[in-house]
């Protein structure tokens, strides 16, 4: 397939009430494995590949390091790839654009796209962020690609969930608002996970919902009765895998 006809195909996965599962990745062989267990996407997460390559989250891993390692996952696959570009490395419109040509040419079909401001505090406003993924968008028409943008919120990842509130909920969808008009594909809202305020955002959502299966999230088919397109499992895997790893080489060198 060539890079628009997996973007086309990365699209139509983003059902309401169908959600696509994205079980995230951080190098070739965790893409193959997740492939083969019947995976029709397959989506990076920073996190993970940061810890694989012995850095912090945050756009610590540098900017060649993620392209070489997203391109060899790329070019392992039949199947679409969406990387986690986090906050585009960089905060500046212009570079923003120049480093997510350098995604597309690589063959990634889309990202996420953070509106916290990467090594500062608090989130970009919705004007700067939307002047982002305006850069974004730019790159993907330069390039001739469909990219889908998975505009991501922040606002619940930085109050405890205790504090969530459907105030929040409609502050979070004028950022949708704001995002699609801009050009994103998608409404990623971490940390969110209480059902109501899930369902209220899916209703209310311009853009098609993505959840992350954190800890106390409903089960799959629960989200996909509040009308959830899209299901993230961020770094979790790669946790997993190496909490098991470190377990079983525990045991052999007992």
């Amino acid at each position: 397939m060539t890079a628009q006809q997996r973007a086309d195909a990365f699209h139509a996965l983003h059902q309401p009430g169908r959600p696509v599962v994205l079980f995230n990745v951080w190098d070739v062989g965790s893409a193959k494995a997740v492939v083969g267990a019947g995976a029709k996407a397959v989506a990076t997460g920073s996190a993970s590949v940061a810890g694989a390559f012995g850095y912090g989250d945050g756009e610590a891993v540098p900017l060649d390091l993620v392209l070489g390692n997203v391109a060899r996952i790329v070019a392992s696959l039949e199947e679409p790839v969406s990387l986690d570009f986090e906050g585009g490395y960089s905060a500046d419109p212009h570079q923003v654009t120049s480093n997510f040509a350098q995604v597309l040419a690589v063959g990634v079909i889309g990202c996420n796209f953070e509106d916290q401001i990467i090594g500062g505090v608090g989130l970009h406003s919705s004007e700067v962020q939307v002047s982002r993924i305006r850069a974004l968008r730019n790159a993907a028409d330069e390039a001739a690609v469909n990219a889908f943008i998975n505009a991501r919120t922040d606002m619940f990842l930085k109050a405890p969930n205790t504090d969530h509130t459907a105030a929040m909920v409609d502050e979070a969808i004028e950022r949708a608002k704001a995002y699609a008009s801009a050009g994103a594909n998608g409404f990623f809202i971490p940390g969110l996970i209480d059902d109501a305020l899930i369902a209220k955002a899916c209703e209310m959502s311009p853009l098609p919902v993505n959840i992350i299966a954190f800890p106390g999230v409903p089960a799959p088919a629960r989200l996909a009765e509040l009308g959830v397109a899209r299901i993230s499992h961020g770094p979790l895997p790669w946790r997993n895998s190496m909490r098991l790893l470190a377990e079983a080489a525990t045991v052999a060198m007992a």
